[in-house]
């Protein structure tokens, strides 16, 4: 069986990718070879910020994605302007992470995702917000 590599037509639906962008919802994705086997990708940042509803202060995160590709694979650039947009947003904790699921399931179409958003410690408390997609069998 020949071993499956990134084509000329893989790349064609990436607008981002090379260019200098500026930050933008735009999720984009490429084909996924290996989508008959279960494997998982991990994304990590430590750059994550969005504003406090009330005070506008800036809240600092440790953001992991992490899922099961089925058809599909984001394309980290992309990804990375797309949490930037999330900085001038006031929002609670909780909101933003389910939003960020509900917005990579919607692309990815993946097999299972999960987002985990590690806020640094405001007014003496830390707090971990997971949120969680399984597809129903």
């Amino acid at each position: 069986m020949p071993k499956k590599r990134t084509s000329v037509k893989d790349l064609q639906s990436l607008s981002l990718l090379g260019k200098d962008s500026a930050p933008q919802k735009n999720l984009e994705v490429f084909p996924n070879h290996h989508a008959g086997r279960n494997y998982t990708i991990t994304l990590t940042t430590d750059e994550f910020t969005t504003l406090g509803p009330v005070n506008r202060q800036p809240d600092f995160a440790t953001l992991q994605i992490e899922y099961v590709p089925d058809k599909f694979i984001i394309e980290s650039k992309s990804l990375k302007l797309y949490l930037q947009t999330f900085r001038n947003e006031e929002t609670f904790y909780e909101h933003v992470v389910n939003v960020i699921l509900d917005d990579l399931v919607a692309t990815l179409k993946p097999r299972r995702c999960k987002v985990t958003a590690a806020y640094a410690v405001r007014g003496g408390i830390a707090m971990t917000v997971e949120t969680e997609y399984q597809r129903k069998k």
